[in-house]
């Protein structure tokens, strides 16, 4: 049932079987979310973190005019609020993308974890500064490249972060997101969004239909994207 949270933690270190057993003790209950519906509140004060087991669900904020803004993605075996144990007070909501399926982990157990598996709390710690790297990212894309550049490096990151929890079929993924919800991503009107969708695909490196995409051309998508996975600190090292 964990098996992409291990897959997750395990790409930047070994995570040993006692490891894996704490963390399969701090999970309490499982549920589901239907799409559109938050699987975690803004202002909320939450007692455990969430872990998602199956799905695709957005960080989001909303502004007074009503104008929302995703700032990440979240993919099985993502914690999307670990942040939330140290923080208490959500400052953003949590949104499913698609139907999702999720485990939550109790505080008071993740506390006796970083007290008693100090790796394994710097794996988690590491797992919550990866979060902040991939918000780097999403703010010089969104400030400094171009729109295609943009959709393309979300591309290209999607792709390796599915692939590492074995949710890729060859260099094929599924995306589930309407032009309006990667609207909310882009920071772009749906008509702009649709021109850039178009020019992607117009470009050769990508098909994409149905939710699904496909790579064509790896290299030259990386290129597009000028797409560095260094920030997703994907190296297996000691830790």
């Amino acid at each position: 049932m964990l098996e992409s949270l291990y897959l997750n933690l395990g790409q930047h270190d070994a995570i040993s079987d006692a490891e894996k057993a704490l963390l399969s003790g701090a999970m309490t209950f499982e549920r589901s979310f239907a799409t559109g519906q938050d699987i975690v509140s803004s202002g909320s004060r939450p007692t455990y973190s969430t872990l998602i087991l199956d799905g695709l669900a957005a960080r989001y904020k909303v502004l007074e005019d009503g104008g929302r803004q995703f700032t990440s993605l979240q993919v099985p075996g993502d914690f999307v609020d670990l942040h939330a144990f140290l923080l208490k007070t959500m400052d953003h909501g949590i949104v499913a993308l698609s139907p999702c399926h999720v485990i939550f982990a109790d505080h008071s157990k993740l506390r006796a974890i970083t007290e008693q598996a100090p790796h394994l709390t710097r794996l988690l710690w590491l797992d919550t500064l990866v979060d902040g790297a991939i918000h780097r990212e999403w703010i010089v894309a969104m400030g400094r490249r171009s729109k295609i550049s943009h959709l393309a490096h979300l591309v290209c990151e999607l792709f390796v972060r599915l692939q590492v929890v074995k949710h890729t079929t060859d260099m094929s993924f599924h995306l589930p997101l309407s032009q309006a919800e990667l609207a909310d991503v882009l920071g772009l009107s749906i008509v702009h969004m649709n021109r850039v969708i178009g020019a992607l695909r117009q470009s050769g490196v990508v098909t994409w239909s149905n939710y699904t995409v496909t790579i064509l051309d790896w290299h030259r998508l990386q290129e597009v994207a000028e797409f560095d996975p260094t920030y997703l600190s994907m190296m297996r090292e000691p830790r």
